[in-house]
C-alpha cells in the first residue's frame, strides 16, 4: 500500500476515496448502515462500528492518515469480523462487503474456503477492487458469494478507474430471493430542527459538544448534530423526508425513454427540459416509421431525430437530459411539471359547485 503507482500512494488514495465513498453511499442509501475494517499485521482492525452516521466514519478515516500500512493482510480475519458485524442485519436489507485489496497474498490462520461457505450461508455478497493484480482467491471469493457472477472483482488501472470502480458500488444490488423482496416495517423518526437563535448552547448527545442548532429526536428529545443518524439515547433511526425520497428511486427507477422517429418529430422544436433546439426535419423523412419503432437503418437505442420521449407524459428530451434524468435526478421533468390532472380536478369541482343550488 505504500507503492506510488497511484498518486500520492495507494494508502492515502484509498483513504481519500473511502471518505468519498462514505459520503456518496449515504447520499444514495440514507437509511442504510456501514462499518469500516482494516487489515494490518495479519489481523483485522475495527476502524468504525456499524452506524448510519457518515460524519463518524469520515472522522475515523481521517485519523488513519497519520498511520503507515504494516504487515501482511488476512482476508479470512477481515471477512469473519465483517460477518459478525453483519449478523444482526435485518431481513429486508442486503449484506455486502467491499474489499480494497493492494496485496498479492493473504496470510490466513485457517481455511478460507470454510469462511467463504459461511458467507454464502449468511447471504453476504463480497466485491473486491484490486490495486496490484488479479488474485485467484479474490476471484473465487467474489464468484461464489455473488451466485456465480464474476463481475464484482476488478483491478484498478489508474486513479480515475479506481474511483469509478469504488463509486459504482454505492448503488444497491438487485435482490435475487423472494424473501428479500418482501415488504417489512422499519421504525424511524423524523426529528424537528432547532435553529438555536436566541437560545443558550447545549450539548449534543452524539459528540457531547456545545452547539446551538441541531435536531431533536422525535421520541426522547435528545439533540443530535446531523442527519441521518441513530439516536444515542433511544437507538431510533433519525432521517429527513428527503432522505427517504432518495432511497425511493432505487425501488422504482425511472422508465427508459423511447426513441422518436422523424415522423413524430414535428411535435417538438426544442428539448422540454433545457430548451436546446432539435435538428431540423429533413425532407422525405416526414412519412417514415411510426412512433416508437426505429426507422430503417437506424441503430436501436439511438434516436435518429435526436429526440427521446417519455412514455408517460409524451415530452421530448435531448440525449443529455435523458442521461441526467436517469442517472442524477431520477425523475422526469415533464411528469413533474404536468398539471393537467390538477386542472381537470379543478374543473370538475367548479362544475359541481355550479350545479349545486346550495352553493352561492
Amino acid at each position: 500500500m505504500v507503492e506510488k503507482d497511484l498518486r500520492p500512494t495507494r494508502y492515502l488514495l484509498t483513504i481519500r476515496y473511502a471518505s468519498e465513498f462514505v459520503t456518496e453511499y449515504f447520499e444514495q442509501n440514507p437509511i442504510s448502515q456501514l462499518g469500516i475494517i482494516g487489515m494490518r499485521d495479519g489481523i483485522a482492525v475495527r476502524i468504525s462500528d456499524m452506524s448510519g452516521n457518515p460524519t463518524e466514519h469520515i472522522e475515523k478515516l481521517k485519523g488513519m492518515r497519520g498511520q503507515e500500512p504494516q504487515g501482511n493482510p488476512s482476508l479470512q480475519n477481515a471477512l469473519e469480523m465483517a460477518r459478525a458485524a453483519l449478523f444482526h442485519a435485518p431481513s429486508h436489507g442486503t449484506r455486502e462487503v467491499l474489499i480494497i485489496y493492494g496485496a498479492l497474498l493473504s496470510s490466513d490462520p485457517g481455511d478460507i474456503h470454510e469462511t467463504i461457505t459461511s458467507l454464502i450461508q449468511d447471504r453476504i455478497r463480497v466485491s473486491v477492487v484490486g490495486l496490484a493484480a488479479q488474485v485467484a482467491i479474490c476471484a473465487e471469493l467474489c464468484t461464489k458469494t455473488n451466485a456465480g457472477d464474476d463481475g464484482n472483482y476488478s483491478v484498478a488501472l489508474n486513479e480515475q478507474h479506481f474511483r469509478e470502480l469504488v463509486m459504482a458500488l454505492t448503488t444497491p444490488p438487485v435482490t435475487r430471493t423472494k424473501k428479500q423482496s418482501q415488504s417489512s416495517l422499519l421504525m424511524m423518526g423524523f426529528p424537528s430542527r432547532t435553529s438555536g437563535a436566541g437560545k443558550t448552547m447545549s450539548f449534543c448527545a452524539c459528540h457531547s459538544k456545545l452547539s446551538r442548532g441541531g435536531y431533536l429526536c422525535s421520541r426522547c428529545d435528545s439533540k443530535v448534530c446531523s442527519l441521518p443518524a441513530e439516536c444515542p439515547a433511544c437507538g431510533l433511526t433519525l432521517i429527513l423526508s428527503t432522505h427517504l425520497a432518495r432511497s425511493y428511486h432505487h425501488l422504482f427507477p425511472l422508465r427508459n425513454w423511447i426513441e422518436v422517429p422523424w415522423s413524430a418529430a414535428t411535435r417538438s422544436q426544442a428539448c422540454f427540459s433545457c430548451l436546446t433546439p432539435f435538428p431540423a426535419i429533413p425532407k422525405g423523412k416526414m412519412n417514415g416509421a411510426e412512433n416508437g419503432a426505429p426507422a430503417e437503418g437506424e441503430t436501436k437505442g439511438m434516436s435518429e431525430s435526436g429526440r427521446y420521449a417519455c412514455e408517460v407524459c409524451g415530452s421530448h428530451f435531448c440525449i443529455d437530459c435523458d442521461v441526467f434524468a436517469h442517472e442524477v435526478v431520477h425523475n422526469c421533468p415533464g411528469c413533474q411539471s404536468d398539471t393537467r390532472g390538477a386542472i381537470e380536478d379543478a374543473g370538475k369541482r367548479s362544475q359541481n359547485n355550479q350545479g349545486d343550488p346550495m352553493v352561492e
